[in-house]
């Protein structure tokens, strides 16, 4: 059964959920032989974690997941529960408020249970096994992630948040709070153990079925059938369809940003011939527009830190307006590739702008000095210096008086419009269940300089400059007075390879117009590359870590920290053509295929090793999440290294690979959007240019890094001192040495050279030079102007009769907007963008 239907799965694996529902009671044998008891103490503190170290001060006597905890379990023959969060969570901070700092709720897990402390983004391999339980059994997820185990690691009963006594959140009518969850399941345990063991046994089963992507396919050593590119016309007409017309997105609230979707619809029409006649060009077109009306809605909305840097997690709203406040640098890195392709392709100052903005939040609120970058920034935080309590959102929250006490009175009214501040707040009362938010405003971007212009009987210059001096002085007000949420400053292996390979290409992207900043973003990725190869890499045994915290705690690299480290390096060395990047992503590709490849059943990448410890069930991660599919992005890293390298192993891994979850991928094509540029790959094949010399070549290079993600391909740059490339692939061993201009184009283990006309002449302009950007990038069209009714029509294809829907956008490119959301050109003045 695959993990994407998310269906509870009926029968005998919901039975002790029944025993909770009915509210058993019994009542315990007193006459029963007394044992030593075992008094537990909390070990949160030694970890390395700063989630769980927060945790050291809790009555719980939390361990953690190991041998030493597991062993206790078994010799005591107790439930494990096991809880599973991340230090950016709310609900997880909620219920450690509300349940492990309750003295009544400590003393029934200490004295019944080994109660396991763990941090998601340390084990994702633990947190990825025990949710497909939680899905298959609840049809939904969440954290903080608590399930009980039996001795022998079997799932018996889980959930998400459960409410503490006295809490004030809502419950469903019937339910019970977390202590009385825990006093029941003790005494199922206690009382019905053989029948609790034979559950776990059948949930486990289920839970293998459930959880079985990627083992559906035909065994290795069979003929490897890519899919079809038609699956990619299905993908495209399943994203219209469930597209969000008024509020951009997909879907109702919760709404979540999706890179992963966004990235398929802006590299549609990048595609081939082929393709494009395949989904229809207008079809392709409509994709393109989805996705930039959704990032322009996304860039003006309270998701998107107005007066700071980056982007919350996600939005509880369908129109983004009231975020999860929490920061994460794996939404951040993704949504940089994002609105770099959004900006090459629509040419929008404002999308440039939103590059900027992320690429500044990653190279300074989650830089780490030496390299690296921090793993997240929490919901909650103290409102002012002195409070006792956390509030959700308190950094980024704003009432009307604080605006009339901080702006002075010609401008408070104008930001005031601009950010929809009111004295009441903008947070509708529904989604404040614990009004946190009385009274209090997420800032929003709802007008334009424009219309300020006309209802202030001002002009729009200086509607511009009133907005850009308020934003500052909002800024400087709330870095001074509030308290920083707090910063989780682990820094996790595949999260950096996501942010590596963004800054790279950011830093390209920028070079010929703010080589300043281009030299900013592209030194991180290159810093945070050395930083972990220096701190979390083993060259002698080639292992890689996947976790630094002032050192490593020795939790091996999963699958996804490979995938994701490979591709930031191939991005790095595309950005800086330093074959060391180049190298050692080679090194590590070979490092994953031997850690994870299931050679003996269908291909592709388990996420852990086969001896990995405490592990009940190998996974295959094929769908794109929050995080993109390791399998996805271990494919195109497979079919780029091969390009590059001309390497048929590597070629070979590829197809298997994505041939691994054929059956999944045919089912529910839109799940597995990582994969879809390998499976253009696996039929239309791949080109490789490389080039030497200067002159022709550095156009070359310039014409490459303007461009935005499409099909797969690879450009490598090759002078004399590139010994190792040369080594590795056969194809490249004479080329270059003479250092005369010359450009290679390989496909299929053949390269010819490209004709050159060197005509001589003034230096040739850079695509983005300072001139403007309208005649800088490729050609598109013409953005309408401002306040133009754009109508944009949706045609949906299917299987039977096609249908043509036609909606109105307010969501266009806004000239009025730019000269505040938009970056700005730098000119002879050396100005910066905001």
């Amino acid at each position: 059964m695959m993990a994407a239907g998310l269906r509870a799965v009926e029968g005998e694996i919901k039975g002790i959920g029944q025993v909770l529902k009915s509210g058993l009671e019994a009542t315990p044998n007193m006459e029963e032989e007394k044992k030593d008891k075992v008094v537990l103490i909390n070990k949160a503190g030694g970890s390395r974690s700063p989630y769980i170290r927060a945790h050291a001060s809790n009555p719980v006597a939390w361990q953690l997941w190991g041998d030493e905890a597991i062993t206790l379990a078994q010799k005591e023959n107790k439930l494990i529960f096991l809880s599973v969060g991340f230090s950016a969570c709310h609900t997880c901070h909620l219920m450690d408020r509300e349940s492990f700092s309750n003295d009544d709720i400590a003393a029934t897990l200490n004295e019944s249970f080994i109660p396991i402390i763990a941090d998601k983004e340390e084990r994702p391999d633990i947190d990825r096994i025990y949710m497909n339980f939680i899905s298959a059994t609840s049809g939904a997820g969440g954290w903080p992630l608590n399930v009980f185990l039996t001795p022998d690691l079997k799932p018996l009963f889980g959930g998400a948040y459960w409410p503490g006594p006295g809490s004030s959140s809502p419950t469903l009518e019937g339910s019970i709070d977390f202590l009385g969850i825990l006093d029941k399941l003790a005494i199922s345990w206690k009382d019905q153990e053989e029948r609790c063991r034979i559950e776990s046994v059948k949930s486990q089963q289920s839970l293998k079925d459930f959880a079985g992507d990627g083992t559906n396919g035909d065994k290795l050593g069979a003929s490897v059938d890519v899919p079809e590119i038609e699956l990619l016309e299905r993908v495209n007409n399943q994203f219209i369809a469930t597209f969000d017309k008024h509020n951009g997105g997909f879907g109702t609230a919760p709404k979540y940003p999706t890179p992963h979707k966004l990235s398929f619809l802006l590299r549609l029409r990048q595609y081939p011939q082929v393709v494009l006649d395949v989904v229809g060009p207008d079809s392709c077109k409509t994709a393109e527009d989805i996705a930039l009306i959704t990032l322009r809605k996304m860039a003006r909305s309270g998701t998107h830190d107005q007066i700071g840097h980056g982007f919350s997690r996600y939005s509880i709203t369908a129109d983004w307006s009231l975020p999860k406040f929490e920061k994460m640098l794996y939404d951040n890195a993704q949504l940089l590739h994002v609105y770099l392709d959004g900006f090459l392709l629509s040419r929008d100052p404002e999308f440039l702008g939103i590059v900027y903005d992320i690429g500044t939040y990653l190279t300074t609120s989650l830089s780490h000095p030496t390299g690296g970058f921090y793993t997240s920034e929490s919901a909650d935080s103290f409102y002012k210096r002195g409070d006792s309590e956390k509030r959700e959102g308190a950094f980024y929250l704003w009432t009307k008086r604080e605006f009339e006490n901080i702006l002075d009175s010609k401008a408070e009214p104008i930001l005031s419009a601009f950010y929809n501040v009111s004295s009441h707040g903008n947070v509708p009362t529904e989604e404040d269940p614990h009004d946190e938010f009385i009274d209090q405003n997420v800032l929003q971007i709802i007008s334009n300089p424009t219309a300020l212009a006309s209802t202030f009987g001002m002009k729009e210059e200086e509607i511009v400059k009133i907005i850009k001096e308020g934003k500052a002085i909002l800024r400087a007000h709330r870095e001074k007075e509030r308290v920083q949420p707090n910063l989780d400053d682990k820094i996790i292996v595949s999260w950096n390879g996501l942010a590596i390979g963004a800054l790279s290409r950011a830093g390209a992207v920028i070079k010929g117009f703010d080589p300043e900043k281009s030299e900013i973003f592209v030194s991180a990725a290159s810093r945070a590359a050395k930083f972990i190869k220096e701190n979390l890499y083993e060259e002698s045994t080639k292992t890689l870590y996947r976790v630094w915290h002032d050192g490593h705690d020795g939790i091996r690299a999963f699958a996804e920290d490979y995938a994701f480290l490979i591709e930031g390096l191939i991005d790095l060395y595309e950005a800086t053509f330093d074959e060391a990047w180049l190298k050692w992503a080679d090194e590590l590709q070979k490092s994953q295929i031997d850690l994870f490849y299931d050679e003996s059943g269908n291909g592709a990448f388990f996420s852990t090793t086969p001896s990995a410890p405490h592990i009940i069930l190998r996974l295959k991660v094929g769908m794109d999440e929050n995080e993109p599919s390791t399998n996805g992005i271990s494919a195109s890293n497979l079919y780029r290294l091969s390009n590059v390298l001309n390497d048929e192993f590597y070629l070979k891994k590829a197809k298997e690979t994505v041939a691994g979850f054929e059956s999944e991928i045919l089912e529910y094509p839109w799940l597995f959007c990582s994969f879809m540029p390998s499976i253009i790959a696996g039929h239309m094949g791949l080109k490789s240019t490389v080039v030497c010399g200067e002159g022709i070549a550095d156009n070359k290079i310039k014409a490459f890094e303007k461009q935005p993600r499409g099909s797969l391909g690879s450009f490598a740059k090759v002078g004399p001192s590139n010994i190792w490339l040369r080594e590795r692939n056969s194809l490249l061993r004479e080329f270059g040495l003479d250092g005369k201009p010359r450009v290679l184009i390989c496909e299929g283990g053949v390269c010819r050279d490209e004709g050159l006309e060197v005509i001589p002449g003034p230096r040739s302009k850079d695509p983005l030079e300072m001139e403007g950007i309208a005649a800088a990038l490729p050609t598109a069209p013409v953005a309408p102007a401002a306040g133009a009714e754009d109508e944009v029509k949706f045609e949906v294809k299917s299987q039977s009769t096609p249908e043509i829907e036609t909606a109105k956008t307010e969501a266009k490119p806004d000239t009025a907007i730019e000269p505040i959301q938009g970056a700005t050109i730098p000119s002879e003045e050396s100005q910066k963008p905001l």
